[in-house]
């Protein structure tokens, strides 16, 4: 159980951190096609922002405690931050590469939660690896 717990913690602050950088996008993007753009990227951080508070709940589920300091999902993110700002296009395409590392991250929690019996579990990253292909999807269409 503490490999799923602790393959869950880097899920969730993956999650955090995806959610971070799609917000700092939709503030920072400029361009032709900022309107369509900004919306896009609010589109996903407040998908992918619903689904925090329930992430968390999981991990508690399971007797753990939830990371809940920069300095610890950084320590656990596979989401590298974006502290520089970069053109449109450069945006898009880096939101994608990482919805598509969120799918591989959440696969692997999800196998390891089927494993163990956690349907429930199994079942909130199974919606979660949807969401992100539909984000990808999106993301890449936009590209072009």
């Amino acid at each position: 159980m503490d490999k799923l717990v602790n393959a869950l913690k880097i899920s969730f602050a993956s999650e955090f951190s995806f959610y971070l950088k799609a917000h700092n996008f939709h503030w920072n993007v400029e361009g032709i096609h900022f309107q369509e753009l900004h919306a896009l990227f609010e589109t996903i951080y407040t998908e992918v922002l619903g689904s925090i508070d329930p992430f968390a709940e999981n991990i508690r589920k399971l007797g753990a405690y939830t990371p809940a300091s920069y300095g610890r999902f950084s320590m656990l993110s596979q989401i590298n931050d974006e502290s520089d700002w970069i053109p449109p296009e450069a945006m898009l395409a880096e939101l994608l590469a990482d919805s598509d590392k969120m799918v591989k991250i959440l696969k692997m929690t999800f196998d390891m939660a089927t494993a163990a019996g956690e349907d429930g579990l199994a079942n909130f990253l199974a919606e979660r690896m949807d969401a992100h292909r539909k984000h990808s999807w999106q993301l890449r269409s936009s590209l072009k």
